[in-house]
């Protein structure tokens, strides 16, 4: 009786809340939130979206998030859908696939707002490719995307068809032989104990001559060494 009591309460608070015309394909978390969606409600079409799939009615809204039909009651006056689906006339151009191939772009030239454009990447995901692009000096190859903390699969298999390396940027290389233990830690591919494994083996085995001593140092990286070759002076 308590969650209905809420439930009525949070509808008459919906009532009296002024509302906007919305388009259901376009809803944020708050104003799922302030049209009075629960949190589970709203991930379902967060979800559907994901997918590439539209709500293109109060009913596939409706059945999608499994809101309430009291709710939806009040909320489908407010809802708006594009002419075509409204109309039933044919989708604009725009929603036909592309025949024109999409611009490639230099990946160490990306803004914020040019990786903000693929679908699945907003600011905190944009952030972090361009703080570790930052603290490398640049990327080397497209695979990096894999190694950037987070990234799902599907936004990786985006970003490759929509950015590559083309040329490789001009990277202050890190001297193996030379730098200190704390040094090399810095080097986002190198944890502090790599670093000191590699000192290790500089004091017993001389310095480091080639990929294939990387391969001999403990705990090493070794599926990311041809990428982390490029970023070293020997």
């Amino acid at each position: 009786m308590q969650r209905e009591f809420d439930s009525l309460r949070q509808l008459r608070q919906v009532e009296k809340r002024k509302h906007y015309r919305f388009n259901p394909n376009y809803l944020t978390d708050s104003r799922a939130y302030s049209l009075g969606l629960s949190v589970t409600e709203a991930d379902r079409l967060f979800a559907h979206r994901k997918k590439g799939l539209y709500v293109n009615s109060p009913e596939e809204f409706r059945r999608v998030t499994g809101v309430s039909d009291s709710l939806l009651r009040i909320l489908e006056p407010q809802m708006r859908f594009p002419e075509w689906v409204t109309k039933k006339v044919s989708r604009p151009s725009y929603f036909k696939p592309a025949s024109k191939v999409l611009e490639v772009k230099d990946i160490n030239e990306a803004t914020a707002d040019d990786l903000m454009a693929i679908n699945g990447i907003g600011e905190g995901y944009s952030s972090r490719i361009l703080e570790f692009r930052e603290k490398l000096g640049g990327f080397v190859s497209m695979e990096q995307m894999s190694d950037v903390y987070g990234l799902p699969e599907p936004v990786i298999s985006e970003l490759h068809k929509r950015f590559k390396v083309r040329q490789l940027p001009a990277v202050k290389k890190i001297r193996i032989n030379e730098a200190t233990a704390a040094e090399l830690a810095k080097f986002p591919y190198f944890r502090y104990a790599i670093a000191r494994e590699i000192v290790k083996y500089r004091s017993m085995n001389g310095s480091i001559q080639s990929e294939k001593d990387l391969e001999k140092i403990k705990n090493f990286p070794t599926g990311s060494i041809s990428i982390i070759y490029l970023y070293l002076e020997l």
